[in-house]
Formats: C-alpha cells, structure tokens, sequence
C-alpha cells in the first residue's frame, strides 16, 4: 500500500531472462502486486521471474498490448497500475514520482517522461528519438494534448484505465492510451524519470524492420482516432 492506495504493477516481458529479476527486486516495497506477463519467452524469463517474487501468466499471442493486456487481467483489486518493461531500461525507483501525484489527487494518468529526466547516452536510439517527437506532436496538433514522451514506464489509476477500453494488442498500446486520455479530457502528467541502456537488443528499436513496423502501427493508430474521434482539446502540463 502506499498511503492507503493500493499499487498493482505490470511488467511485459519477451525473453527477458537477464534482465527480469533486476526489474522486480527494484520495485519499491510498498506495491502489492507484480505481474509479469510472459509473452512467449523461449528462454527462463517465467522461472527467473518466479524466483524473484512476481506472478507469472503467459500470453500466446504476441504483441506489446496483448502482454499488457492479459497482466491487468491477472493483477488482483487495486488502485493504481504501474507498467514497466522488464529490460531494465526503467528505474522502478522512480516509481514514487508516477504514484504519488495520482495519491495526490493531481493528475490521473502520469507518464515517465524520459525526455525530461535523464538518460544514459545511446540508450534511446535516433529513431526513437524522431519517432517520440512525431507522435507527441501530432497528439498535440490534433488534441491539444502535450507530451515530451511515449515510453512504458507510467501509472494510471485502475478505473480511468477501464474508461479507456483499450484495445490495440501491439507496438500502439502507450500512443493510444494517450490518444485517448487526450480525447476524454483526463488529467495527464510527466514526471521525469531515468533511463539506461537496456540489458539485450530491443525487439523494436533493436532492428531496422522492428523499427519501422513499430513506426506504422503508431501512425496509423494516431490516424485512425483522429478521424474516428472528435477532436476534443486537453491542457497538459509536465510535471516539475
């Protein structure tokens, strides 16, 4: 619990067999649950995970937003849901930054914005870089909506999450969970966080045909809500 909050966090993991342990035992100690949702890891990220602490549930079906998916199926009750990625790129003890201004009645949705914090050099490639500043840019052209960054390391309250409906299974899950707060006028944040050189290669930055499939998929989600939803403006503002 922290502060009479209840914390479920949610770690999407691929072949993370390195990296995994490194996440969870990072994690502060007061989150109340941790799920790693293992989607189809051909190595010993399950057993490693296990041996950590966390839950471990496999989704099949490959995809970024399938994983995350089926790890809020599986998180017991609570209040606010944390997701990271179990590269160790994130710092879960920076946590504290995402949960606590939703505890504090200041924003419901807050993103770790690795553009305001800092980053270990190289650890974001230039694609990433370019593709980050485009989609930020179009949300905030089309909506209103002002971001720095569309990483994985955020928090959003349990119930906002389920008003959003979210539904992309792959690359697009951060982007339209923005899009679409952007489109109900949520309260958003960005805390800064750090970020480092994750451990292993990136299955979508990592390569040139991850890169490129990750960057249609984001574009065409940002396309499809904009002509689907009416534009509906929302004040954002990064969190200092």
């Amino acid at each position: 619990m922290r502060n009479g909050y209840a914390v479920g966090v949610v770690i999407p993991a691929l072949n993370e067999e390195a990296a995994v342990s490194k996440v969870i035992t990072a994690i502060p100690s007061w989150v109340d649950a941790i799920v790693v949702s293992d989607n189809g890891s051909r190595d010993r990220t399950a057993y490693v995970a296990r041996a950590a602490g966390a839950r471990v549930i496999r989704e099949p079906q490959p995809g970024y937003g399938a994983a995350c998916l089926a790890g809020i199926g599986a998180l017991p009750p609570c209040d606010i849901i944390v997701f990271l990625d179990g590269d160790y790129s994130d710092h879960p003890e920076d946590m504290p930054s995402l949960v606590d201004p939703i505890i504090a009645g200041e924003g419901e949705l807050v993103i770790g914005s690795r553009t305001l914090g800092r980053r270990e050099l190289g650890a974001l490639t230039p694609q990433q870089i370019f593709g980050n500043w485009l989609a930020t840019w179009l949300i905030r052209l089309i909506w209103g909506a002002r971001f720095t960054d569309i990483g994985p390391f955020r928090a959003i309250k349990r119930s906002v999450l389920e008003r959003l409906a979210m539904a992309d299974r792959d690359y697009g899950w951060t982007v339209e969970m923005q899009v679409k707060a952007a489109q109900l006028g949520l309260r958003t944040l960005e805390a800064p966080v750090r970020y480092r050189r994750r451990i292993g290669i990136s299955k979508i930055s990592g390569t040139l045909v991850g890169s490129v499939r990750a960057g249609v998929k984001i574009l065409s989600l940002i396309g499809r809500e904009a002509l689907a939803r009416p534009r509906q403006p929302c004040p954002e503002r990064p969190l200092q």
